[in-house]
């Protein structure tokens, strides 16, 4: 597997307050494509960043309309992992993937 196929399932690192928070329990936040699983997205984050997961957690977020200047908006939905590294392990994203 070249590097080129490692990285396309990880579309980009989610940095909010709640990814913030859960980094201090070894845990970090990416968005993957829709057709990404466990055991792939496992054995790529392996291989990327030279970590041990422990688990992954998939969770889909769905579509949805919101009300925007009173229109209605649709907002696609996207797909996110929750991965769970070793203890005393991490990644760091402020250097890019």
């Amino acid at each position: 597997m070249d590097k080129i196929h490692l990285y396309d399932k990880i579309v980009s690192p989610m940095v909010t307050e709640k990814s913030t928070n859960l980094s201090e329990q070894n845990k970090i936040v990416f968005k993957v494509p829709a057709g990404a699983n466990k055991t792939n997205l496992k054995k790529n984050i392996e291989k990327i960043f030279k970590v041990n997961v422990t688990k992954i957690n998939i969770i889909n977020k769905q579509n949805r309309t919101k009300i925007t200047r009173g229109k209605k908006v649709r907002v696609s939905g996207f797909k996110k992992a929750i991965i769970t590294l070793k203890k005393g392990q991490s990644i760091d994203l402020t250097t890019g993937i």
